[in-house]
Protein backbone atom coordinates (compact mmCIF):
# COMPACT_ATOMS: atom_id res chain seq x y z
CA UNK A 1 0.00 0.00 0.00
CA UNK A 2 2.31 2.71 -1.30
CA UNK A 3 1.93 6.41 -1.89
CA UNK A 4 0.53 7.90 1.32
CA UNK A 5 3.35 10.41 1.67
CA UNK A 6 3.21 11.52 -1.96
CA UNK A 7 -0.58 11.85 -1.75
CA UNK A 8 -0.21 14.18 1.24
CA UNK A 9 2.68 16.16 -0.29
CA UNK A 10 0.73 16.79 -3.49
CA UNK A 11 -1.96 18.44 -1.36
CA UNK A 12 0.38 20.39 0.89
CA UNK A 13 -0.59 18.23 3.87
CA UNK A 14 1.55 16.57 6.56
CA UNK A 15 2.48 12.92 6.02
CA UNK A 16 0.15 11.78 8.79
CA UNK A 17 -2.78 13.08 6.72
CA UNK A 18 -1.69 10.72 3.95
CA UNK A 19 -1.52 7.81 6.39
CA UNK A 20 -5.02 8.62 7.66
CA UNK A 21 -6.31 8.72 4.09
CA UNK A 22 -4.52 5.43 3.48
CA UNK A 23 -6.33 3.90 6.45
CA UNK A 24 -9.64 4.91 4.87
CA UNK A 25 -8.53 3.19 1.67
CA UNK A 26 -7.96 0.05 3.74
CA UNK A 27 -11.60 0.23 4.85
CA UNK A 28 -12.73 0.48 1.22
CA UNK A 29 -10.45 -2.37 0.18
CA UNK A 30 -11.77 -4.60 2.97
CA UNK A 31 -15.35 -3.86 2.00
CA UNK A 32 -14.63 -4.71 -1.65
CA UNK A 33 -12.82 -7.91 -0.65
CA UNK A 34 -15.79 -9.06 1.41
CA UNK A 35 -18.27 -8.05 -1.29
CA UNK A 36 -16.42 -10.09 -3.92
CA UNK A 37 -15.95 -13.16 -1.75
CA UNK A 38 -12.20 -13.15 -1.09
CA UNK A 39 -11.11 -15.59 1.59
CA UNK A 40 -7.74 -14.00 2.40
CA UNK A 41 -6.39 -10.46 2.19
CA UNK A 42 -2.89 -9.52 3.34
CA UNK A 43 -1.97 -5.85 3.77
CA UNK A 44 1.65 -4.71 4.12
CA UNK A 45 0.97 -2.05 6.75
CA UNK A 46 4.45 -1.49 8.26
CA UNK A 47 7.70 -2.95 6.98
CA UNK A 48 10.75 -3.76 9.06
CA UNK A 49 12.49 -0.99 7.11
CA UNK A 50 9.86 1.57 8.19
CA UNK A 51 11.54 1.76 11.60
CA UNK A 52 14.20 3.85 9.85
CA UNK A 53 11.73 6.67 9.32
CA UNK A 54 11.74 9.73 11.55
CA UNK A 55 10.58 9.19 15.15
CA UNK A 56 7.62 11.54 14.71
CA UNK A 57 6.31 9.63 11.70
CA UNK A 58 6.81 6.27 13.42
CA UNK A 59 4.94 7.59 16.46
CA UNK A 60 2.11 8.81 14.22
CA UNK A 61 1.87 5.41 12.52
CA UNK A 62 1.80 3.61 15.87
CA UNK A 63 -0.89 5.99 17.11
CA UNK A 64 -2.96 5.38 13.99
CA UNK A 65 -2.62 1.63 14.45
CA UNK A 66 -3.71 1.91 18.08
CA UNK A 67 -6.74 4.02 17.09
CA UNK A 68 -7.94 1.47 14.54
CA UNK A 69 -7.38 -1.42 16.91
CA UNK A 70 -9.56 0.28 19.50
CA UNK A 71 -12.27 1.58 17.19
CA UNK A 72 -12.49 -0.79 14.19
CA UNK A 73 -11.84 -4.30 15.49
CA UNK A 74 -15.32 -4.66 16.99
CA UNK A 75 -16.85 -3.72 13.63
CA UNK A 76 -14.68 -6.25 11.78
CA UNK A 77 -15.58 -8.87 14.37
CA UNK A 78 -19.29 -8.25 13.72
CA UNK A 79 -18.57 -8.84 10.02
CA UNK A 80 -16.98 -12.23 10.82
CA UNK A 81 -13.50 -11.04 9.77
CA UNK A 82 -10.63 -13.02 11.31
CA UNK A 83 -7.58 -10.86 12.05
CA UNK A 84 -4.00 -12.15 12.12
CA UNK A 85 -0.72 -10.28 12.44
CA UNK A 86 2.59 -11.35 10.90
CA UNK A 87 5.95 -9.77 11.61
CA UNK A 88 8.16 -8.79 14.52
CA UNK A 89 5.25 -7.23 16.39
CA UNK A 90 7.14 -7.28 19.69
CA UNK A 91 9.01 -4.21 18.41
CA UNK A 92 5.84 -2.15 18.95
CA UNK A 93 6.12 -2.55 22.71
CA UNK A 94 4.05 -4.49 25.26
CA UNK A 95 1.01 -2.19 25.35
CA UNK A 96 0.42 -2.28 21.60
CA UNK A 97 1.25 -5.99 21.48
CA UNK A 98 -1.51 -6.58 24.03
CA UNK A 99 -3.95 -4.78 21.71
CA UNK A 100 -2.84 -6.93 18.80
CA UNK A 101 -3.27 -10.13 20.81
CA UNK A 102 -6.75 -9.06 21.94
CA UNK A 103 -7.79 -8.47 18.32
CA UNK A 104 -6.55 -11.94 17.32
CA UNK A 105 -8.28 -13.64 20.26
CA UNK A 106 -11.57 -11.82 19.70
CA UNK A 107 -11.76 -12.76 16.02
CA UNK A 108 -10.08 -16.17 16.18
CA UNK A 109 -13.22 -18.19 15.47
CA UNK A 110 -14.71 -15.96 12.78
CA UNK A 111 -15.45 -17.71 9.51
CA UNK A 112 -15.47 -14.86 6.99
CA UNK A 113 -12.55 -13.09 5.36
CA UNK A 114 -9.13 -13.66 6.98
CA UNK A 115 -7.25 -10.36 7.18
CA UNK A 116 -3.49 -10.60 7.65
CA UNK A 117 -1.75 -7.39 8.63
CA UNK A 118 2.01 -7.45 8.05
CA UNK A 119 3.50 -5.29 10.81
CA UNK A 120 7.23 -4.81 11.29
CA UNK A 121 7.48 -7.47 8.61
CA UNK A 122 10.31 -8.32 6.22
CA UNK A 123 10.39 -11.27 3.85
CA UNK A 124 14.12 -11.93 4.18
CA UNK A 125 13.95 -11.83 7.97
CA UNK A 126 11.05 -14.27 7.90
CA UNK A 127 13.06 -16.77 5.84
CA UNK A 128 16.09 -16.34 8.11
CA UNK A 129 13.97 -17.06 11.19
CA UNK A 130 12.52 -20.16 9.54
CA UNK A 131 16.04 -21.37 8.66
CA UNK A 132 17.20 -20.85 12.25
CA UNK A 133 14.20 -22.76 13.61
CA UNK A 134 14.90 -25.67 11.28
CA UNK A 135 18.60 -25.65 12.13
CA UNK A 136 17.85 -25.77 15.85
CA UNK A 137 15.36 -28.62 15.32
CA UNK A 138 17.97 -30.55 13.32
CA UNK A 139 20.57 -29.88 16.01
CA UNK A 140 18.23 -31.34 18.63
CA UNK A 141 17.66 -34.40 16.45
CA UNK A 142 13.99 -33.57 15.93
CA UNK A 143 14.21 -33.39 12.15
CA UNK A 144 16.36 -35.05 9.50
CA UNK A 145 17.97 -32.32 7.36
CA UNK A 146 17.42 -34.48 4.27
CA UNK A 147 13.67 -34.41 4.96
CA UNK A 148 13.48 -30.62 4.69
CA UNK A 149 11.53 -29.69 1.57
CA UNK A 150 9.40 -26.73 0.49
CA UNK A 151 6.42 -27.88 2.54
CA UNK A 152 8.54 -28.12 5.68
CA UNK A 153 9.96 -24.63 5.13
CA UNK A 154 6.46 -23.23 4.51
CA UNK A 155 5.29 -24.66 7.82
CA UNK A 156 8.00 -22.68 9.59
CA UNK A 157 7.09 -19.33 8.04
CA UNK A 158 4.92 -16.73 9.75
CA UNK A 159 2.17 -17.52 7.25
CA UNK A 160 2.02 -21.22 8.10
CA UNK A 161 -1.45 -22.55 7.35
CA UNK A 162 -2.29 -19.62 5.07
CA UNK A 163 -2.44 -20.20 1.28
CA UNK A 164 0.16 -18.46 -0.86
CA UNK A 165 -1.19 -15.30 -2.50
CA UNK A 166 -2.74 -15.55 -5.95
CA UNK A 167 -2.07 -11.92 -6.75
CA UNK A 168 0.12 -9.19 -5.24
CA UNK A 169 -0.79 -5.56 -5.88
CA UNK A 170 1.51 -2.59 -5.48
CA UNK A 171 0.21 0.94 -5.84
CA UNK A 172 1.88 4.28 -6.64
CA UNK A 173 3.72 3.21 -9.79
CA UNK A 174 6.58 1.39 -8.05
CA UNK A 175 7.59 -1.92 -9.66
CA UNK A 176 9.18 -4.00 -6.92
CA UNK A 177 8.20 -6.31 -4.06
CA UNK A 178 10.12 -4.42 -1.37
CA UNK A 179 10.74 -7.48 0.81
CA UNK A 180 7.08 -8.58 0.89
CA UNK A 181 6.19 -12.30 1.06
CA UNK A 182 9.30 -13.26 -0.90
CA UNK A 183 8.88 -17.03 -0.43
CA UNK A 184 5.09 -17.03 -0.73
CA UNK A 185 5.01 -14.90 -3.91
CA UNK A 186 6.93 -17.39 -6.07
CA UNK A 187 3.95 -17.93 -8.37
CA UNK A 188 1.79 -14.94 -7.49
CA UNK A 189 0.56 -12.71 -10.28
CA UNK A 190 2.00 -9.20 -9.88
CA UNK A 191 -0.12 -6.14 -10.56
CA UNK A 192 1.38 -2.65 -10.44
CA UNK A 193 -0.97 0.35 -10.33
CA UNK A 194 0.02 3.97 -10.96
CA UNK A 195 -2.64 5.04 -8.45
CA UNK A 196 -1.55 6.28 -5.00
CA UNK A 197 -2.88 4.11 -2.19
CA UNK A 198 -5.19 6.73 -0.58
CA UNK A 199 -7.09 6.88 -3.89
CA UNK A 200 -7.67 3.11 -3.98
CA UNK A 201 -11.39 2.25 -4.12
CA UNK A 202 -13.76 -0.49 -5.27
CA UNK A 203 -13.19 0.48 -8.91
CA UNK A 204 -9.47 -0.09 -8.35
CA UNK A 205 -10.27 -3.42 -6.72
CA UNK A 206 -12.38 -4.49 -9.67
CA UNK A 207 -9.55 -3.51 -12.03
CA UNK A 208 -7.20 -5.84 -10.15
CA UNK A 209 -9.71 -8.69 -10.39
CA UNK A 210 -10.11 -8.09 -14.13
CA UNK A 211 -6.34 -8.06 -14.69
CA UNK A 212 -5.97 -11.26 -12.66
CA UNK A 213 -8.79 -12.97 -14.56
CA UNK A 214 -6.90 -12.40 -17.84
CA UNK A 215 -3.69 -14.01 -16.57
CA UNK A 216 -2.81 -17.56 -17.65
CA UNK A 217 -1.40 -19.29 -14.57
CA UNK A 218 0.68 -22.35 -15.56
CA UNK A 219 2.96 -22.67 -12.49
CA UNK A 220 5.91 -23.56 -14.72
CA UNK A 221 4.05 -26.19 -16.76
CA UNK A 222 3.22 -26.09 -20.45
CA UNK A 223 -0.43 -25.73 -21.43
CA UNK A 224 -2.15 -29.05 -22.16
Amino acid sequence: MDGNGRWAASRGLPRIAGHRAGAEAVTRCLKAARTHGLEYLTLYAFSSENWRRGPDEVADLKGLLRFYLRHKVAELHSQQVRILFVGEVYRFGPDLCDELERAERLTAHNTGLTLLLALSYGGRSEIVQAAKALARAAQRGEIDPDSIDEDVVSRHLLTAGIPDPDVIVRTSGEHRLSNFLLWQSAYAELVFLDQLWPDFNETSFMRVLEIYARRDRRFGARPA
